[in-house]
């Protein structure tokens, strides 16, 4: 089971913690809950949450208009909603990324 994505009604809901400003960006790890995510862009006018929605967007095989931010938008603790793909096939393609 993986603590950081669950299955609700509407699709899948990811809980992130956000690292603005990186080297790169990059799924890192699984750390209380929350998968740590790095980002390029800063934290400014809402830079930081269009990168992430788009980030996961092309991560997870889905149009950038399938990825919801729902919580967090002035936080680094994120959710997104995901609409499509199924709680296997999101779990997968982030395993693969963390390898």
């Amino acid at each position: 089971m993986s603590p950081f994505a669950r299955q609700e009604p509407a699709g899948i809901v990811l809980s992130l913690w956000v690292q603005p400003r990186a080297s790169r960006n990059e799924v890192v790890e699984v750390r209380d809950g929350e998968l740590k995510v790095r980002l390029t862009s800063p934290p400014v006018e809402g830079a930081a949450n269009e990168l992430c929605r788009d980030y996961f967007a092309k991560l997870l095989g889905v149009s950038r208009g399938d990825v919801r931010l729902v919580a967090g938008e002035r936080s680094r603790h994120k959710r997104l909603l995901i609409s499509g793909p199924s709680l296997e096939e999101v779990r997968e393609r982030i395993a693969v990324t963390m390898k």
